[in-house]
């Protein structure tokens, strides 16, 4: 997918953005980010449960919010 070139490349354009200073914290943050993402669909799919889909549990989201369904309480 990627030549030798083009990762190089990449990696220069890296160090310039972010500083060799912080090229160390940033892959440990992402690394940090891949594991807890990793073994929160470990648990996922241990569990057998699937995301709940919105509005399946008597929500319906509006503009990042969540609110009740109207009708009889």
């Amino acid at each position: 997918m990627f030549g030798i070139s083009e990762i190089a490349i990449f990696l220069i354009l890296a160090v310039l953005i972010f500083g060799a200073r912080k090229l160390p914290e940033l892959a440990r943050s992402l690394g940090k980010s891949a594991r807890i993402l990793k073994s929160e669909a470990r648990a996922l799919k241990s569990d057998g449960t699937a995301p709940a889909e919105p509005g399946t549990d008597g929500t319906r989201v509006i503009r990042g919010t969540a609110t009740e369904k109207p009708g009889p309480h």
